[in-house]
């Protein structure tokens, strides 16, 4: 078939639209009641939000897309860039930050939720030149090589460990599950958290 003979029953070819030959006609979606919906460029204007957080123990005051995520903000206004962007679906755990001490995946926290809220961070666990007992564990056990999941794993050993479920390597393998190791560090990582966590009570 002659790709400019294609127009098919609409009249309108696949050419023609490509080229911009032919004017095409959009199905605009109706609003309840049956009115127009508000175009897409008028829908997508969304007023930022003030947002006031205590970010690594400073106080930090952003001005967000309520549709921002914590990630994003985190990295692109904050430049905290230790927390990675791994899958941005919440699966792989390595945007794990803590908000008010409990692990959460910041790919899938608005930023405007943590308001008033504290956010600690990678870069907030050490202090100075002293490294948190787990970021020194997992260097002494070699729970690491590319790197890019370490944070993640770190922050969420950390929060597994404050919760209090960090009593067997069976456990540990549990909870820390929802963290993905794509090099397959998991053995040395098991042997780094047990070690942090005696350390840590």
């Amino acid at each position: 078939m002659n790709p400019s003979d294609d127009a098919g029953r609409s009249g309108v070819s696949r050419r023609s639209v490509l080229g911009g030959g032919a004017a095409v006609a959009v199905a605009v979606p109706l609003a309840a009641g049956g009115a127009q919906a508000a175009p897409a460029a008028e829908a997508a204007s969304v007023e930022p939000v003030t947002v006031k957080v205590t970010v690594n123990g400073e106080p930090v005051t952003v001005r967000v897309d309520p549709r921002v995520t914590l990630l994003d903000t985190l990295r692109e206004e904050l430049a905290l860039t230790g927390t990675k962007k791994g899958c941005d679906r919440g699966q792989c755990g390595a945007c794990t930050v803590h908000v008010d001490g409990r692990r959460v995946l910041s790919c899938l926290t608005l930023a405007v939720t943590v308001d008033k809220r504290e956010v600690t961070t990678i870069e907030g666990l050490a202090r100075g030149d002293r490294l948190h007992p787990m970021q020194q564990a997992f260097i002494e056990r070699d729970g690491l090589q590319c790197g890019f999941c370490t944070p993640g794993q770190v922050m969420s050993a950390v929060g597994m460990v404050q919760e209090g479920h960090a009593r067997s390597d069976d456990e540990i393998r549990e909870r820390m599950s929802g963290n993905i190791c794509r090099c397959g560090c998991y053995p040395s990582i098991v042997a780094a958290i047990s070690d942090a966590q005696k350390v840590m009570r």
